[in-house]
């Protein structure tokens, strides 16, 4: 949740608002005033007006005396990723990696100490956790999360790392600093990471860096399978190869469109 600053230019009352809509999750899909209240820390009045707020501005409904958030909330997010140019670029690459694997895909950024899904191609198969865009989980925990770290400087990693978690999602493993430098140490040198059922038992997945023109990382691309199906040797041979080869066209993509010419706005 977002919380008061020092700085004098900091909004409290927009804060406010976005902790309002962030205390919506798939737990409480639906809840009264008093229920918001307590999940954002505000009182009962305040609640209600920023929920007012937001109803009439569309991201919120009620019925009843019960709030809900809204599709509209989506816009958001799909702001960010549509001015990224991310889904248009990976989308194909992603398609064509998983009609290969005939397993998820997806790509993530890195968003304090999480990550977070910006595009996905799923496959129907039952895995320990349910996964879309806008979905958060511990970096720590995961391949892709494992791949954004590393390419962090020493003291960027310290400040990251002192970020709590906003997934609300406990993983099964919790390493200690040191493992944690030494995992990401491994990643450096090879260039791709592996989670073995890290997050949750059941799923292991294999994460390759993408990257932009300056060769800086920017997000993570993976192949997650059920850990009862596929082996970590079978993962490896067959999945990894495929798996960087998506990332380095994804990454080429990217370089390409950021040497496009663009526009100046016409002088009045």
């Amino acid at each position: 949740m977002a919380t008061k600053r020092d700085e004098p230019d900091f909004v409290e009352a927009l804060a406010r608002g976005l902790n309002v809509m962030r205390a919506f999750s798939l737990s409480h899909l639906a809840m009264t005033v008093s229920e918001v209240a307590t999940a954002a820390d505000l009182a009962r009045p305040t609640a209600r007006r920023l929920l007012l707020t937001l109803e009439q501005l569309g991201y919120v409904r009620s019925n009843d005396g019960v709030f809900m958030l809204t599709p509209k909330v989506l816009e958001l997010g799909m702001s960010y990723i549509n001015a990224q140019g991310m889904w248009d670029i990976a989308r194909p690459h992603l398609v064509s990696l998983v009609s290969q694997t005939h397993e998820s895909s997806s790509m993530s950024q890195l968003d304090g100490s999480d990550i977070v899904y910006t595009a996905r191609v799923p496959v129907p198969k039952i895995i320990g956790l349910s996964v879309h865009i806008g979905t958060r989980f511990p970096a720590i925990a995961t391949s892709m999360g494992h791949v954004l770290l590393a390419s962090l400087t020493s003291k960027e990693l310290d400040a990251v790392l002192k970020i709590p978690s906003q997934s609300l999602v406990v993983p099964r493993v919790r390493p200690s600093r040191k493992e944690i430098d030494a995992a990401l140490a491994e990643v450096r040198t090879r260039g791709w990471a592996l989670s073995d059922e890290r997050l949750s038992f059941g799923i292991r997945s294999i994460a390759a860096p993408v990257t932009d023109g300056s060769g800086s990382v920017i997000a993570a691309v993976n192949v997650t399978t059920n850990a009862s199906e596929t082996s970590i040797a079978e993962l490896k041979k067959s999945h990894l190869p495929l798996l960087l080869t998506t990332a380095q066209a994804i990454s080429e993509d990217f370089s390409r469109m950021s040497m496009l010419p663009t526009t100046d706005p016409l002088p009045k």
